[in-house]
């Protein structure tokens, strides 16, 4: 069995930042962390208080203790143990939760956040990761679906007590607009917020140019980008089946799992990058158009205001959504 990770190295500090003219780096201007299981790093570009990074920090380990089904006492562990009861949460735990269910609407439940029984057998960080059995997976592929929670108010339950539910496809996106939405009311017009590959760009760089932001190269160990997309005031977020996988019995096992089957996604894709204002969306729809597959994914995005994707085939051909297509000419 053959297994390798790669970090989602849709950004690197170098291509991001280089030739800003006249920054001084400041030690506090960025804080690095290991959260939502991977790395984060924040960067300002403006010159800031050492207690906005702070504030940046206070953030992102709220909402990781909130969010993380891995976490015993987090408000999504707390609904998935609670045996199909009701369970009080706040109110960023609701709105998450009403943002997953509108992309299960939209995509006909190609997104599904009550992936959790499947995700739960999949382990990809393993030293050695085993196949799960099939019918362990079919059997937890028959607790999927997103229509079983339930909210009145600030009360989530799920109808299917064996059900339970995974943010990680939505989770990030909604905590980088939290982050943006912070950093302006901080005053902060230039920064980089990098939750593990979803990158979300406030303002452009301080020279005002456009931030150039890399598309990895699908299994190039190297982190290689493949194309770039130049952004500012953007989200660009990518799923990819390079990103966490492993091979067993000479298959490709890869993370993106099919609510369907309980298996990883096939169709033709490797890798799906979304462009658009809200980090939440970029999140959502990333996954969203993997599962869809390239041909209903563009037609999906062509229906929707303000974002463009870029498609990268398991032929190593990158392809363009008609409206980004248009800004390219």
């Amino acid at each position: 069995m053959k297994y390798k990770k790669l970090t989602a190295l849709l950004v690197s500090a170098a291509l991001l930042l280089s030739g800003c003219s006249g920054l001084k780096k400041e030690q506090n201007q960025v804080y690095t962390d290991t959260l939502f299981d991977t790395v984060v790093r924040i960067e300002i570009l403006d010159r800031a208080d050492e207690e906005v990074l702070k504030g940046c920090e206070n953030i992102c380990k709220k909402y990781h203790a909130m969010f993380s089904n891995k976490i015993e006492d987090s408000e999504i562990s707390r609904i998935n143990s609670a045996g199909g009861n009701p369970v009080e949460v706040s109110d960023e735990t609701v709105t998450l939760l009403r943002k997953a269910i509108y992309y299960g609407d939209l995509s006909n439940g190609a997104f599904d956040v009550t992936i959790a029984p499947v995700s739960n057998l999949w382990d990809f960080h393993a030293e050695a990761p085993a196949l799960p059995a099939p019918e362990a997976i079919y059997e937890a592929a028959s607790h999927v679906d997103y229509k079983n929670i339930l909210i009145d108010g600030n009360t989530v339950r799920l109808l299917d007590p064996y059900a339970s539910i995974d943010v990680g496809g939505i989770a990030k996106g909604y905590i980088a607009d939290i982050l943006k939405k912070y950093l302006k009311e901080q005053g902060v017009k230039h920064a980089v917020i990098n939750l593990g590959g979803n990158v979300l760009a406030m303002g452009s760089r301080l020279d005002g140019s456009d931030y150039n932001i890399g598309i990895q190269k699908p299994f190039d160990m190297t982190g290689e980008p493949i194309t770039s997309v130049r952004i500012s005031n953007k989200s660009v977020v990518t799923s990819g089946t390079y990103q966490r996988y492993f091979e067993a019995d000479g298959k490709l096992y890869h993370h993106i799992l099919d609510p369907n089957t309980g298996y990883p996604c096939e169709n033709n894709l490797t890798s799906v990058t979304i462009i658009t204002n809200s980090s939440l969306t970029a999140d959502a729809l990333s996954t969203t158009c993997f599962l869809l597959g390239y041909d209903k994914s563009m037609r999906l995005i062509e229906q929707l205001d303000n974002v463009d994707a870029v498609f990268i085939t398991n032929d190593n051909k990158i392809h363009y959504s008609k409206n980004f297509q248009h800004k390219l000419k």
